[in-house]
Formats: structure tokens, C-alpha cells, sequence
């Protein structure tokens, strides 16, 4: 089955240093901050305890900012006496990471900041350093892989047909903050543009895996690519090269048409945030096969009958199932929701 209401989760993994992080059953929407943090750079490490004579148990006592504050240079970190004072100061303006068993400092320039937005309307189900998790309902359709970040916004069909490729003319910055279906194919050209534009996501039937890599670098994989926030966002739903895409999906996506929506780049899922009474988009999606070029696959609209061994121009023979385009070998042939790459 290809569309599904049900009620998901979705996993927010966090980079190091959250310094604020949404609780555990807090109610949140699709957009909304989950957790927010900074990156830091190469620390530096400050005489503490020692240096202002006290023991390493007795530092907190005498600190003026706690570990995980934020300092300016000069700032003084921690202080004893009065008439003739010893003071521990900051020597970068950042923020105090870390305080050593010996007494020692550790202080950080902070070079980013980042913000983790939940893909979900629901509930926090998990908060801790590692994820937030969210759990919610949706109607929810399956990709094969997805890249970028995760993104947020209002449906926009982009394409006439589901045949059709996404040309770099149909997208401009009225779309911005939308996340466009594409058809069959997205190529690096409507990729770039739409970045460009401020499109929030591309959602295809496939785009071309030497497409990905120029857009992406080599960390583009079949299973996906989950890179930084300035890169652009794209869910391929059946594969690579060109895929159009069947009725059974297309149709409910130009019925949801600015429906509120979110791309979880993680699990490779579009999330469309509209009532379970929408419409009947819960129907079977016909099997896939490799199209007759080999660089993309097809939907087999025609009812599929299996025609015995056959042999192939390769001179393979091999049980096929026929069609109106002739016989296709049956390892060639898979159901729609079936995987299609390494699971990890």
C-alpha cells in the first residue's frame, strides 16, 4: 500500500551541545523548535583551581558562570578573596564547556548555531542528548531515500502529468516554502533552482543518481544522504534515474495540494497533515519494474501473468511475467512498498 493514515513517530537526531530541548509529552506542530544548540570550535584550556588556590571539589563554590554558560572575553569565570584577589578569567569570548577532575577549564568560541524543527504534529515521546522522538498522525507515503535536512511546508504540484520531469522553467520564488511533486524525474538543474528559489523540498519518482552526486558530493548513496541545513531537500519515492509515478500515488498528492506537509529526511517519508477523511488515498500501488533502458522503472498498470522461463536478449533465461511491452523477468519485477536499498 502506498498511502497511510496511521499514527507515527519520527526520530530527531541532535548534534552535540543542546542548550535547550523540548520536555517529554509536550505537544508540538510540524515547524516548531524541538531543540536548539551551538557548535563550537577547538577549546581552550584555562588554569582553574589551582590557580586560584582551592581545592578541584571546592571550584563550583567559588564560580561566577557555571559549566555550559556563555562568556565573554575577560569575563572572570571564577574568583577568591577580596583585598588580594585570584581570579580566573576567559581568555576568548564563548562558552564553558567543560571543567576537568583536576580543577582545570575548558572554554569553546562558539562558530554556529543550530535549530532541530520537529516533522510531526503530536507529542514528544523521547527528549534526552541524543534524539527527540515525536509521535503523531498523518497520512504518510514511503520514498526509497531522501537528502538534506528535514522540511516543512505547504504541498504545490509543479509538474502537469505523472510522467512528467521537473523542468528549472516552472520554478520560481512563488514557490517559495513549498514542497513541489516533480513527476517522474528531478534532475541537479530543478534541484539547484529550486534551492535557489527557497523551495523548501522535491519530492519525485526518481532523479538521476550522477544528478545527486553533483548536488550532494559522494556522500549521495542509494540509501540517502542527511546533510547539513544549506543543502536542498529531495525524497525519491521509487528510485533512480526516472520513475513516473502511478495514479494510485499521484492522484491523493494533487488532491492534498496546500496541505501542511513535512519531508523526515531519516525514514524517507513524506508526512501530508490533513484529516483521515480527506479522501480514499489508501489503495494499492501497482508492482514496479526496471524500465526497457535499464536507467529507471515503471509502473505495471496491466494485470501481471507469469509466462514460464523465457530468454532474454542477454541469452539469460529466466521466469517472466508478460506484458504488453513483452516479457519481463521476474526478478526485475517488485511490489511497490517492497525495499529497495540497504536497510541500516
Amino acid at each position: 500500500m502506498s498511502w497511510r493514515y496511521s499514527r507515527w513517530s519520527a526520530d530527531h537526531a541532535l548534534p552535540i551541545g543542546a542548550s535547550e530541548r523540548a520536555a517529554q509529552g509536550q505537544e508540538v506542530h510540524a515547524g516548531d523548535v524541538l531543540a536548539a544548540g551551538a557548535t563550537y570550535g577547538t577549546p581552550v584550556r584555562v588554569g582553574g583551581a589551582r590557580r586560584i588556590g582551592v581545592a578541584p571539589d571546592d571550584l563550583a563554590r567559588v564560580m561566577r558562570v557555571p559549566v555550559g554558560g556563555g562568556v565573554e572575553r575577560r569575563t572572570v569565570i571564577a574568583r577568591t578573596g577580596r583585598r588580594f584577589a585570584r581570579a580566573v578569567s576567559s581568555p576568548i569570548a564563548g562558552r564553558l564547556i567543560h571543567q576537568r577532575a583536576d580543577g582545570d577549564l575548558y572554554v569553546a568560541p562558539v562558530v554556529g548555531r543550530w535549530v532541530v524543527r520537529s516533522t510531526l504534529d503530536g507529542e514528544v515521546s523521547r527528549s534526552d542528548d541524543g534524539c527527540v522522538t515525536v509521535t503523531g498522525s498523518a497520512w504518510a507515503l514511503q520514498g526509497v531515500a531522501a537528502y538534506g535536512p528535514d522540511a516543512i511546508g505547504d504541498i504545490a504540484l509543479a509538474v502537469d502529468a505523472p510522467a512528467a520531469e521537473l523542468h528549472p522553467s516552472r520554478i520560481d520564488v512563488r514557490l517559495q516554502g513549498r514542497i513541489l511533486i516533480a513527476g517522474a524525474r528531478a534532475t541537479a538543474e530543478s534541484i539547484t533552482r529550486a534551492h535557489a528559489c527557497g523551495v523548501a523540498a522535491i519530492v519525485a519518482g526518481a532523479a538521476p543518481a550522477g544528478g545527486l552526486r553533483v548536488v550532494y558530493g559522494d556522500e549521495a548513496t542509494a540509501s540517502g544522504a542527511n546533510t547539513g541545513p544549506d543543502s536542498p531537500t529531495v525524497l525519491c519515492l521509487i528510485g533512480f534515474g526516472s520513475a513516473p509515478l502511478p495514479r494510485e500515488v499521484f492522484m491523493p498528492l494533487v488532491a492534498l495540494v496546500g496541505a501542511r506537509a513535512a519531508v523526515h529526511t531519516a525514514s524517507a517519508r513524506l508526512f501530508v497533515f490533513a484529516p483521515e477523511s480527506a479522501g480514499d488515498f489508501a489503495r494499492n500501488a501497482p508492482s514496479l519494474a526496471l524500465s526497457d533502458d535499464w536507467l529507471g522503472a515503471r509502473p505495471m498498470d496491466e494485470r501481471l501473468a507469469l509466462a514460464g522461463v523465457k530468454r532474454f536478449a542477454s541469452e539469460i533465461e529466466a521466469e517472466a511475467v508478460s506484458t504488453a511491452d513483452g516479457p519481463v523477468p521476474v526478478a526485475n519485477v517488485l511490489a511497490f512498498d517492497a525495499p529497495r536499498t540497504p536497510q541500516t
